[in-house]
């Protein structure tokens, strides 16, 4: 999503091709009305006008990440600094360790990796936790039930 109108994309979709040689290849949806950024609290609701006139100083809170899952709620959100660049890879991993936790039942440590260990998530007994994971696990902790990563 952007604050600026639909017509700027263009050239700066070109922008981002040409200094960073990488193709925008996902859809922009332009906010010119603001009425989603301060929806979602990206800009304070009292924040008047629309887009035009705006520069990147009023508009740096507009550098939100929203992740949306299949329940149509909000997952995540990331927000950055105008001082720095979004982070794909995080939100790849981020992205990979949500997928990987609503499916098996685990949950994911700091600075986790796809194919890093993980831990059992609480909510599994241990009677259970046998069944999910017949080969065992290291613990720790009683509360750290760390396995290989499930495929």
């Amino acid at each position: 999503m952007s604050v600026d109108p639909s017509e700027s994309h263009a050239r700066w979709l070109a922008d981002i091709e040409e200094t960073q040689g990488a193709k925008v290849n996902y859809p922009i949806i332009a906010d010119h009305d603001l009425k989603v950024s301060k929806l979602y609290n990206m800009l304070p609701a009292e924040e008047p006008g629309t887009s035009e006139g705006r520069t990147a100083a009023t508009n740096q809170t507009v550098r939100s990440v929203f992740v949306i899952g299949p329940d149509q709620k909000i997952k995540l959100t990331l927000t950055y600094p105008m001082s720095t660049g979004r982070n794909f890879d995080e939100i790849l991993r981020v992205l990979d360790s949500m997928q990987l936790t609503a499916k098996h039942k685990v949950s994911t440590p700091v600075n986790w990796k796809r194919g890093d260990d993980v831990i059992i998530s609480g909510s599994v007994s241990d009677d259970d936790a046998k069944k999910m994971f017949p080969a065992g696990w290291r613990a720790p902790k009683p509360y750290i039930r760390i396995v290989k990563q499930p495929v």
